[in-house]
């Protein structure tokens, strides 16, 4: 059994390897036809959800038996419970069910490790390419795909210029528009980046974007993981007050937020305008 103090870098190979597990378990789904079945909020459940947050769940109580887990598929915890919880393990086994359903491979399985309200540990697996997207506190961000050697990844500078921006416009709302309208009659118009699930904030992280402005909902299961990756790549994932997002909170939905890479421009500003 770990120590409440172990460096969260003794689990990141473990980690890594569960979530190639878990992949594993939602690829024997993808690959044939499932049900699709709806949770109370409305929102898709498959399968897959299902063999993945099982697969995850066994395998942390193994490796830290002393660490409570939250997933996005386990019953709710009361807040007065985790409220107590200084260092815990925050899961989405398949972040992007959405695109899972629709099979266009971008979905993900996330998997965090929060201290004291910061992500410290966290794991980003593509089950379909096997692009594992990883990084723990103090130790830089890396990118691997499937038994390639790790390249470690860095954000890019940015100072002005035609931007890259992670978004799509046939989603966007009129917060996100303007951010967008702001930015084009500062910088000219941007280049637009889509993509799934949490692999927008990735693509921020690995520096082939330069920012991400999150403007509508998410919860803390869909940033966690992502966030730790951006952070030691040496980004910045801020609510539109420039704090860090935090995890464990009252309420596990996010404020809206927005993710930068390097340098100094005044992102949070196009928001707040």
């Amino acid at each position: 059994m770990a120590g409440k103090n172990q460096d969260p870098c003794v689990y990141l190979e473990a980690v890594c390897a569960m979530a190639v597990e878990a992949g594993e378990r939602i690829m024997a789904v993808y690959e044939r036809d499932f049900a699709v079945s709806s949770k109370q909020d409305g929102s898709p459940l498959t399968e897959a959800d299902r063999a993945s947050h099982q697969l995850i769940v066994s395998r942390l109580a193994e490796l830290t038996p002393e660490i409570p887990v939250l997933s996005e598929e386990s019953s709710a915890v009361d807040y007065e419970q985790r409220a107590r919880w200084t260092r815990f393990w925050l899961v989405d086994p398949l972040d992007g069910t959405k695109e899972f359903i629709s099979r266009n491979g971008q979905f993900t399985v996330n998997i965090a490790l929060i201290e004291r309200q910061t992500p410290v540990l966290g794991v980003v697996y593509v089950p379909v390419t096997r692009l594992a997207y990883y990084a723990c506190r103090g130790q830089g961000a890396f990118k691997r795909l499937g038994g390639e050697p790790p390249r470690e990844i860095h954000v890019r500078q940015y100072s002005g210029g035609k931007a890259v921006v992670v978004a799509s416009r046939s989603h966007a709302g009129d917060t996100l528009n303007g951010f967008l309208h702001r930015l084009s009659a500062k910088e000219g118009g941007p280049e637009l980046a889509s993509m799934g699930s949490s692999l927008k904030i990735c693509l921020v992280a690995e520096g082939a974007a330069d920012v991400y402005p999150r403007l509508g909902p998410t919860s803390e299961w869909d940033t966690a993981a992502a966030q730790c990756v951006a952070e030691q790549a040496g980004g910045q994932v801020l609510d539109r007050y420039k704090r860090p997002l935090r995890y464990n909170k009252t309420s596990i939905l996010n404020p809206e937020f927005i993710v930068t890479g390097g340098g100094d421009y005044p992102w949070i500003e196009l928001i707040n305008d």
